[in-house]
Formats: C-alpha cells, sequence, structure tokens
C-alpha cells in the first residue's frame, strides 16, 4: 500500500549535482526496500542504487558507483538519491521504486518492485 512520487528532476551542466527526492505515502514504507532505476532515449530502463528496510544495506550499478548516494528517512517517508559528478550519459528519465526480497541481488531487477512513481527528468548537457 505504497504511493511513490518523485521531484527534483531537471537541467544541470556536467559534473554538477542534483537531489532527486521520493516521497511515499503509506504506514508500509519502512519495511520496503526502494531503489532507483532510469531509462535513457532508446534504451532499457536500467537499475541505478536500491537501500534496504532499515537503510543500513545499499546496492548500486558499477556506471554510479563513487556518484550517486541512495538514502532514506523513514520517519518523513521520503527516499533520496544524492547524484553528483554527473555526466552525460546520466540523462534519463529516473524512477522510484518499491518491493520487498530477501535475495540481495533481486535488488537489482525491476520485477521485484511492487509500486513505481510516474519518473522525473534528469538532463545532464552543457
Amino acid at each position: 500500500q505504497v504511493q511513490l512520487v518523485e521531484s527534483g528532476g531537471g537541467l544541470v551542466q556536467p559534473g554538477g549535482s542534483l537531489r532527486l527526492s521520493c516521497a511515499a505515502s503509506g504506514r508500509t514504507f519502512s519495511s520496503y526496500a526502494m531503489g532507483w532505476f532510469r531509462q535513457a532515449p532508446g534504451k532499457e530502463r536500467e537499475f541505478v542504487a536500491a537501500i534496504g528496510w532499515s537503510g543500513s544495506s545499499t546496492y548500486y550499478a558499477d556506471s554510479v558507483k563513487g556518484r550517486f548516494t541512495i538514502s532514506r528517512d523513514n520517519a518523513e517517508n521520503t527516499v533520496y538519491l544524492q547524484m553528483n559528478s554527473l555526466k552525460p550519459e546520466d540523462t534519463a528519465v529516473y524512477y522510484c521504486a518499491a518491493g520487498k526480497t530477501i535475495i540481495i541481488a533481486a535488488l537489482s531487477r525491476e520485477r521485484t518492485y511492487d509500486y513505481w512513481g510516474q519518473g522525473t527528468q534528469v538532463t545532464v548537457s552543457s
């Protein structure tokens, strides 16, 4: 019973930063793992980052390791994606998702997630 709404996207120069937010409704938010995915024009949707129920475990795609940070504030029912050192290839629609799994590897699979936001556009260009 989760509804997700992303915000924070926009136009940024290469090397710049953005912070995406995903606001969730529902008291069961804290029991869900949360993930971020993205889809660029002409490409498949791909995994970006995920965070476990308590926020103690985080996982990242190789393409964003060292640049992006996922976090969550269960008291505020919000998950964040801090994006630093942005590159043009990061340009995509970014989606927030919520799901449940006991398999760590499943966090990178979109079929793990039961609820999805509508997405927010991130454009990295000079």
